[in-house]
């Protein structure tokens, strides 16, 4: 850096990015994931597979005869987590019940609205005065585990990727893929691939890789594209394999590993999540999916009468969803193009300018009635 420094072109802006990663690693990150799918099917082995912990240890199954009439529930657990000095707030959104009580059709609903409630939460805060501390509750995430048996989605299955694929990013997982053999996994993932497109459902999108990206990073993006839905094996005890601990499940004819991509997809899985998309699965979750609610938000407030921006029109002319720009066909397209509203960002800052000054009109009234009084 000195030699930088006696450099008379040198202007130093190239270490704000030095800057931006020791701030943003002192703040620490947030990262809520979402798991659904019906009781057994190894939601929270696979969790604590994935971060190494025990978040269950306490859970109790409830009988038969209750989980014929029990709804389903949200469990929320947060877990601080930190690594190589990394600080991460964890926070895992457990759906026991989903699918098991006699009215199990409409389980999608809880889910649906849990997810609308943290955006209409974080709505709420960032449109606050004070928004230093806001906290990021949205979902990131979904794991939608389909069960290896039978012969393909479940309508209940189809009922809620559609009723969310617009809300939260969408990863369809195939659960306990050691009851499959290779061919038969490779059929599943083939026939749930065909049914979600039939069904014009849409899953999260990988990003596009640039020209000059890491010829590695592009071959491993594409792997885990083509991997979807991830066929997967959960397991928390290590077993010892040729003098290696391994953490497997034993079986009279041998040892699953979860972590060998021969025999389960556990990896890539934990690649993504963890190691490479994490920070994607944020973005997409704040510029694409809370764009589409905050946007139906202000389509709201202006129906009702309330000034968003200085325009006159039908609320109904805004009716547009967003999608990442990588996506075919993707309406991002649709925020470059003419409307007759102005950009989101401007209507949100214009609604708080607009709430701001009908707020001082009221403080003018009041003291004007005091000096009216005192008068």
């Amino acid at each position: 850096m000195g030699d930088k420094e006696e450099d008379p072109s040198y202007i130093g802006f190239s270490l704000i990015a030095d800057q931006y990663q020791r701030k943003t690693v002192k703040k620490g990150f947030e990262f809520t994931l979402m798991v659904v799918g019906e009781s057994g099917l190894g939601k929270s082995t696979m969790i604590n597979s994935l971060f190494l912990t025990d978040l269950y240890r306490n859970r109790t199954l409830a009988p038969v005869s209750d989980r014929l009439v029990k709804t389903t529930e949200i469990e929320k657990t947060t877990l601080d987590i930190e690594e190589a000095g990394v600080k991460l707030r964890l926070t895992i959104v457990d759906t026991p019940g989903y699918g098991d009580g006699l009215e199990g059709a409409d389980s999608w609903k809880t889910c649906v609205k849990y997810v609308d409630d943290q955006f209409a939460a974080y709505f709420q805060g960032e449109s606050g005065v004070n928004r230093r501390n806001l906290v990021d509750c949205r979902v990131h995430c979904c794991l939608y585990f389909i069960s290896p048996y039978g012969h393909g989605l479940k309508p209940l299955d189809l009922e809620f990727m559609k009723r969310l694929q617009y809300k939260v990013n969408l990863i369809p997982v195939l659960a306990k893929a050691d009851c499959l053999t290779k061919s038969e996994v490779k059929k599943k993932k083939e026939k749930i691939m065909k049914e979600l497109s039939e069904a014009e459902i849409e899953m999260y999108q990988f990003p596009d890789c640039e020209s000059d990206e890491d010829d590695d990073f592009k071959d491993q993006n594409d792997k885990l594209k083509s991997s979807i839905p991830f066929a997967l094996v959960g397991a928390s005890n290590f077993l010892e394999i040729n003098g290696k601990k391994v953490r497997g499940r034993q079986y009279p004819w041998g040892v699953v590993d979860i972590e060998n991509p021969e025999h389960s997809d556990f990896d890539l899985l934990k690649r993504f999540l963890i190691q490479t998309h994490m920070q994607d699965l944020k973005d997409v979750t704040h510029d694409v999916h809370y764009e589409n609610y905050r946007i139906s938000c202000l389509n709201e407030l202006k129906a009702k009468g309330i000034s968003v921006s200085g325009e006159s029109g039908s609320p109904a002319s805004v009716e547009r969803r967003l999608k990442r720009d990588s996506m075919v066909g993707a309406s991002r397209a649709a925020t470059s193009q003419e409307s007759e509203y102005e950009d989101p960002e401007t209507l949100m800052l214009l609604h708080q300018k607009d709430q701001e000054i009908k707020k001082m009109q009221v403080l003018l009234e009041q003291m004007q009635q005091k000096l009216k009084v005192t008068n």
